[in-house]
């Protein structure tokens, strides 16, 4: 149900590295990276305090498959490094237009990021800035999907919107099944119970203990991730 106003107010959005490839074989297309930085303004000025998590598969396993040849910290650390690539081309196209953001990294790099500070990162936040994590949780064996709970949890955040290619989360896979049909709100367990795979077993497992509910949604629809957060009918809620 549509509503004037978002029914949120502080909001951690996490968007796939892999969605940023567009049609593109790996790497970044430029047309997608604005289209969802102009959504990002849109939902800013719409008086969300919007946190953003952004994944690094398009950089790590789009350059080659070497990650099946190292050890799995050593492949892991290579992809936080993509994580902060694509967090700063994302702040690069945020900034280009005027929106004010902040990137802070779990892994220590002064000259291009803030080290996270919890503290810090709400500040931000309560002046209007976006603020970008990168570089997951700073450890191994964790999923940015783990990241963006954990930064969510930490942060206050009301809600994680997860923006996809798909409109929400269904029976099946949709792009294999055409019987598969969309859940328009599910029960936390019942995903963990179903195997839907919103996000891995530890990241939903962390939004469980902190009550926060998860949004999937279509990010690649113009003007949805603002939607989304107005019409509790766009994708689907996982509550708790």
């Amino acid at each position: 149900m549509e509503t004037s106003a978002p029914q949120y107010k502080r909001v951690l959005l996490k968007l796939s590295g892999e969605a940023l490839m567009g049609e593109r074989a790996f790497g970044i297309d430029k047309n997608i990276l604005r289209a969802y930085a102009v959504d990002i303004q849109e939902a800013v000025g719409a008086g969300i305090e919007l946190a953003i998590v952004i994944g690094g598969g398009n950089i790590f396993r789009g350059v080659s498959d070497l990650g099946s040849e190292m050890t799995r910290a050593h492949a892991d650390y290579m992809g936080m490094l993509a994580t902060m690539i694509n967090a700063m081309a994302l702040q690069a196209a945020l900034e280009e237009i005027g929106v004010y953001t902040r990137l802070q990294s779990a892994i220590n790099m002064e000259e291009i990021a803030e080290p996270f500070i919890r503290r810090r990162a709400v500040r931000h936040l309560e002046k209007g800035r976006v603020v970008i994590f990168g570089a997951g949780t700073g450890n191994p064996y964790f999923t940015t999907d783990t990241a963006a709970s954990l930064r969510a949890a930490e942060i206050g955040a009301e809600v994680v919107l997860k923006g996809t290619r798909v409109d929400g989360v269904y029976t099946a896979d949709p792009l294999k099944d055409p019987k598969a049909t969309r859940f328009e709100r599910i029960y936390g367990m019942d995903v963990i119970e179903r195997n839907l795979k919103v996000m891995d077993l530890t990241a939903i497992t962390l939004l469980k203990d902190s009550k926060i509910p998860i949004i999937v949604f279509d990010m690649n629809k113009k003007g949805n991730l603002t939607r989304v957060l107005k019409d509790s009918s766009i994708g689907t809620t996982v509550y708790w």
